[in-house]
């Protein structure tokens, strides 16, 4: 449930960008929006290497 209601109060980021003052508000809206994806990316890589770094010394 919490979920759900987590999903419903963000609002979409083409509405954000219909709405935008200027163009730095809709470059920032594309950076705030794309930033999380590449650091769990980032995190995700870093984990597979020290995962695999890790069975190379047993």
């Amino acid at each position: 449930m919490k979920a759900l209601i987590l999903l419903l109060q963000q609002p979409t980021i083409e509405e954000k960008i219909k709405n935008s003052p200027d163009d730095a508000y809709q470059l920032g809206v594309l950076i705030g929006s794309f930033l999380p994806l590449v650091v769990l990316a980032g995190l995700a890589y870093w984990m597979y290497y020290r995962a695999k770094k890790s069975d190379r010394k047993e």
